[in-house]
């Protein structure tokens, strides 16, 4: 009566498994792919929001920070990898 126990155990954990690899891992790998193509084809005039939700317009860029204008003439520069999105022009309503 208690042949085949631990297949059936190896199996139930193999199913487990690969729910979890669907349901988990593989769109936070899918995310992390498209943030990295996002990175990569950022260019100045592109305006874009930090992690830490600062919004502003690009620069400049070199291989580690990205320099971003957040009002007239102030500039900051933040690390390329926090960088948390593109955004949308704002519409100056003066």
């Amino acid at each position: 009566m208690g042949c085949g126990g631990g297949t059936e155990q190896i199996g139930f954990l193999l199913l487990m498994f690969a729910v979890l690899y669907f349901l988990m891992i593989r769109p936070q790998q899918k995310r992390a792919k498209q943030h990295e193509q996002l990175l990569s084809a950022l260019k100045k005039g592109d305006v874009v929001r930090t992690n830490g939700g600062i919004r502003g317009e690009v620069t400049a860029l070199d291989e580690r920070d990205v320099t971003i204008e957040i009002a007239d003439r102030t500039r900051i520069k933040v690390l390329r990898s926090h960088i948390a999105g593109l955004d949308q022009p704002s519409e100056d309503k003066s």
